[in-house]
């Protein structure tokens, strides 16, 4: 039987873990693959009554064919600054301003491209599982402090260890799973 402060810790741990599942979720969405999405441009800010503010606060922004983004600024007149913030934004976009409407055409990933992106994928997916890692060490570390503080009995310790172990396990094939279909959305033509 695990005491209560030993399933806090495991709840804790739990947690940090969901989020890095989270986190990853999150910054696989922004990484091209073959076809167009409104998560591309998540990541870029524009300059607005001097703040940076989301793109998606100023702007609809949509997917109406496979190979093309539009962005329908609510506020005309700060259609040039999101220009400029798609083009400054690294993601090699060549936006059309039509003083209405952006369009931004996708141009085809070349396999060069398309491998380099996998490998940037992999990079988030390992930053994912080191923060796993990360919480179940520290949960670890907490629960033998907490095991010698309070006086339990050494078997809670490996029960709650044990507890870890397995939500390491499956945090971590949660991420190579999103892994594993980031890739074949990357890699197909």
């Amino acid at each position: 039987m695990i005491s209560e402060e030993l399933e806090l810790i495991i709840e804790d741990a739990k947690e940090k873990m969901a989020e890095a599942v989270a986190f990853c979720k999150k910054e696989f969405s922004v990484v091209r693959a073959g076809k167009a999405s409104p998560a591309l441009l998540n990541n870029v800010k524009v300059e607005y009554y001097g703040t940076q503010t989301p793109l998606n606060q100023l702007a609809n922004v949509s997917a109406p064919e496979p190979r093309l983004l539009t962005v329908q600024p609510y506020d005309k007149s700060v259609i040039k600054d999101i220009e400029k913030a798609i083009m400054a934004s690294g993601l090699g976009f060549n936006p059309n301003n039509d003083g209405i409407l952006i369009r931004i055409p996708l141009p085809l990933l070349s396999e060069e491209r398309r491998k380099e992106l996998v490998k940037i994928v992999k990079d988030l997916a390992e930053q994912g599982r080191v923060s796993i890692r990360n919480a179940r060490r520290d949960a670890n570390d907490e629960i033998k402090k907490t095991v010698q503080s309070e006086s339990l009995p050494e078997d809670s310790r490996y029960e709650a260890e044990e507890e870890i172990q397995t939500l390491t396990n499956s945090f971590t094939q949660k991420i190579d799973e999103l892994l594993e279909v980031k890739e074949q959305e990357i890699m197909t033509v």
